[in-house]
């Protein structure tokens, strides 16, 4: 029985005869949709227009090595390991100015008082500063900007 079994799959099907002689017809042809495309392709094609493709001038905003520190507000309370972090000299609690600089950040308060916060670094605030609204030459047009 198995010998049997053995000798018919020897043998192509007639199934399978069929697909190989209709493979065997088709081998060497080409559809005619292939032959134009590849015509079209032999043909020079004119060249590409060139354009500047960055943005004009008044549109760029300066990186941050062209910068010497970035400013964001921050009205609510900026808690720091369970604790509020307030204001060495006056002991105001909200209404921040968070200046990120050299790498380092510093926070201040509404009445003009600085201090550095080592607590928090640049990725910290990479991450919470949104866009940049505005380009200021001097840190008092900065302040003058977001009302401090």
């Amino acid at each position: 029985m198995f010998h049997r079994i053995r000798r018919r799959a020897e043998e192509p099907s007639e199934l399978q005869r069929q697909h190989y002689e209709a493979y065997v017809r088709l081998a060497g042809q080409v559809p005619p949709e292939v032959a134009q495309m590849a015509n079209a392709g032999k043909q020079p094609a004119e060249p590409a227009p060139v354009v500047d493709d960055f943005l004009p001038p008044e549109l760029r905003v300066p990186s941050h090595d062209q910068l010497d520190g970035r400013v964001m507000p921050w009205t609510q309370p900026i808690v720091l390991d369970g604790e509020v972090v307030t204001c060495a000299e006056c002991d105001a609690y909200r209404d921040w100015l968070i200046l990120s600089t050299r790498d380092q950040i510093w926070l201040r308060c509404r009445q003009g008082h600085q201090q550095r916060e080592t607590r928090l670094d640049t990725a910290w605030y990479n991450r919470h500063a949104g866009p940049a609204d505005a380009t200021h030459a001097t840190f008092e047009d900065c302040l003058r900007h977001l009302g401090h």
